[in-house]
């Protein structure tokens, strides 16, 4: 099998126990001399989930992809144009730490 055509879901973890957003995803799969390459885009997103889809990657671009079956693994989102984005296996620590500012004026 060289392709795969799948839809999922792209969860973010604030920590453990907390699912802040979990996003429908379509997603091709293909096989690679190194591994793997994917593609997808957002599903039915409107221009608020873009936006926050869009802010969680800028806070913390790894998510946890998870399939139809509850099979889930880390991945890193790049995020091209619009609603498209392209994944990679994360392969680093569990756990990461975040900082973010929100300016109030």
């Amino acid at each position: 099998m060289n392709r795969f055509e799948t839809c999922c879901h792209l969860d973010w973890w604030a920590n453990p126990i907390t699912c802040l957003a979990s996003v429908a995803v379509s997603l091709v799969v293909t096989t690679t001399e190194l591994g793997w390459a994917a593609e997808g885009h957002l599903l039915g997103a409107d221009d608020e989930e873009r936006e926050g889809f869009a802010l969680l990657c800028d806070l913390d671009p790894v998510f946890t992809l998870r399939f139809g079956d509850d099979s889930e693994f880390a991945v890193t989102v790049h995020r091209g144009s619009g609603d498209h984005f392209t994944l990679t296996e994360y392969v680093g620590p569990a756990t990461r730490e975040i900082y973010h500012e929100i300016g109030l004026q």
